[in-house]
């Protein structure tokens, strides 16, 4: 269904005269009168019947000429989101991890209320696995992502990515256990090797880089405990349950030391991923350059 005959329609019912609307959408009454017929044929049904000397609408005519209203509303509406010479405006659906979302996204929503108040967010936590397979099926329009430089994550190459910051992650382990744990990661994890280990249940990529370490160790960690959240793999740390992988620009509880793992080093290296192209969207644009503008500020930050 074309827009351009829902145009004509919606005059037709304004004014009721074919005369009219050619002059007011400066054609002829006959290319009016086209428009309308092949109107009629897309929907199936008449739109017009006799009145008099002229043409009136329908009951099925009025009724499409009032969804016209709404519709030729909404196409407008999109047009002018995404003109990229267009003011932002709309609401960006952001998924990621809940690192990014509390050191990037949400410091710049009151920025946006000020330079871009027309833009909205929307927020879900998720870890990447997840939000790129919303981002794939378009429930989000953008992902905030990570992987490690030793798992890194080829399901995020197919789409547009920016490249945030790097953070390096360390072993973390009961205090009174963290001396003399030294040397390569690899003869780190070695060190610990009769203690149990904690996963992300959210995220194989953790486990891989701890199984990875571990085979150049020539040792299998013993995989006991999974969790998605930092603190409870502290909490677990600290009751004497198990090691595992923490951020090491994170400061950690009293009770909790963190071994820097060297050699190979490991790093976790976040994103911001758009669907191809996605990205001129000035509301999706907007987003992205203060996103950009804040990782920027921040340890680690990726390089132009």
């Amino acid at each position: 269904m074309e827009t351009r005959r829902l145009e004509v329609l919606l005059e037709l019912a304004r004014q009721g005269s074919m005369r009219n609307v050619a002059e007011t959408l400066g054609t002829t009454t006959s290319t009016v009168s086209q428009q309308i017929a092949a109107l009629a044929r897309e929907t199936g049904t008449a739109l017009l019947e006799p009145a008099g000397r002229g043409v009136r609408l329908t009951p099925a005519g009025r009724r499409l000429a009032h969804h016209a209203v709404a519709i030729l509303a909404a196409v407008e509406a999109a047009t002018a989101e995404l003109d990229p010479g267009a003011e932002p405006a709309g609401t960006v659906r952001v998924a990621g991890f809940v690192t990014a979302v509390r050191k990037i996204l949400m410091p710049i929503v009151s920025d946006l209320a000020v330079t871009h108040p027309e833009v909205k967010l929307e927020v879900r936590e998720h870890e990447p696995a997840e939000a790129l397979a919303l981002l794939a099926e378009d429930t989000v329009d953008l992902a905030l992502t990570y992987d490690y430089n030793l798992a890194p994550d080829s399901s995020g190459t197919s789409f547009d990515s920016l490249h945030l910051w790097n953070t390096p992650w360390s072993l973390g382990v009961p205090a009174n256990a963290g001396a003399g744990a030294a040397g390569s990661a690899p003869e780190v994890l070695r060190a610990y090797r009769d203690l149990d280990w904690i996963g992300n249940s959210r995220n194989r990529a953790d486990e891989d880089v701890l199984r990875l370490l571990a085979s150049m160790a020539d040792f299998e960690p013993r995989v006991r405990h999974q969790a998605d959240s930092l603190e409870l793999v502290e909490d677990l740390i600290l009751a004497g349950m198990g090691v595992g992988l923490l951020p090491s620009d994170r400061e950690p509880r009293p009770g909790v030391t963190l071994v820097p793992l060297l050699n190979p080093d490991v790093r976790v290296r976040a994103y911001a991923r758009t669907r191809s192209g996605n990205s001129t969207w000035p509301a999706l644009a907007a987003v992205l350059e203060h996103i950009t503008r804040r990782a920027a500020g921040l340890p680690g930050a990726a390089g132009p």
